[in-house]
């Protein structure tokens, strides 16, 4: 009984005036915005920028640089530091189309994204609950209007990493950026077959999966949901690469038949 009031009290837990500002600016570094070297906004134009006092504002920034992404430096001010997650960012900005590519980015976000499903399901408060179903609902609305779906894909994986409350699992996804997403038509591996309706129906499926599980507080029905969505997603990359081949043996085919009818001849 006692346990229940404690979990039940920490989801519920309000989150931090920093905390957003923590996520806006981080978001900013790993996606370049900010790039290693730069020096951030003032104390004062940060205030102003987020509403807030600068007490918060020095408290986002003294979690920043806990984590490493700045440094305060006497006199002159706060800079980005330089990032180990620029592997991460480069995949993510990767301009080549290879199949190969996505189901390695694929690969990365299932060491990631299981555990933080799971990891949601236990540590989510309610704002952080409210966002995930934000973010699937606001999927539902633009594929009902005909409208891309691939940023709103992202910010639902997005809001399960921030509900992990482990900035870590914010910052690799960040890094690895919206393009990793198939069905943003920005996506290098964006493709007719993928922007389909029916597609996206079928991640819609996938998603409520996850969503129910993190919602009912059921991690491991949270970590299978996400690997049963990311695998699909691979299996739906291997079958492309299948029909490429299919599409090879059958031009080889004519190549031969015409060859051989021109030497018959």
């Amino acid at each position: 009984m006692a346990t229940g009031t404690a979990e039940t009290l920490r989801m519920d837990r309000k989150p931090k005036l920093s905390e957003p500002i923590v996520s806006a600016l981080r978001h900013q570094v790993v996606s370049g915005d900010l790039s290693p070297g730069q020096k951030l906004p003032t104390e004062s134009q940060l205030t102003e920028t987020f509403g807030v006092s600068r007490t918060v504002i020095r408290e986002a920034i003294a979690k920043l640089a806990a984590d490493g992404l700045v440094q305060s430096r006497q006199g002159a001010g706060v800079f980005v530091m330089e990032q180990p997650t620029q592997a991460f960012i480069a995949l993510g900005a990767e301009s080549g189309t290879s199949i190969s590519n996505a189901l390695n980015v694929l690969e990365v976000r299932m060491g990631i994204e299981i555990e933080s499903a799971g990891l949601a399901a236990t540590r989510r408060n309610s704002a952080q609950e409210a966002k995930i179903q934000e973010a699937f609902f606001e999927f539902e609305r633009l594929l009902g209007i005909g409208q891309p779906t691939g940023k709103t894909d992202f910010a639902f994986h997005r809001a399960i990493a921030v509900a992990t409350n482990n900035p870590f699992y914010v910052e690799v996804l960040d890094a690895l950026g919206t393009r990793t997403i198939p069905c943003d038509v920005t996506s290098p591996w964006g493709t007719d077959s993928v922007l389909t309706r029916e597609y996206q129906q079928g991640l819609q499926r996938e998603h409520h999966r996850i969503m129910l599980a993190i919602t009912t507080g059921d991690a491991d029905g949270a970590r299978a949901g996400m690997r049963a969505h990311l695998s699909a997603s691979q299996q739906r990359y291997r079958e492309r690469l299948d029909g490429r081949y299919e599409e090879y043996l059958s031009m080889m085919g004519q190549v031969r038949a015409s060859a051989d009818r021109a030497g018959a001849k």
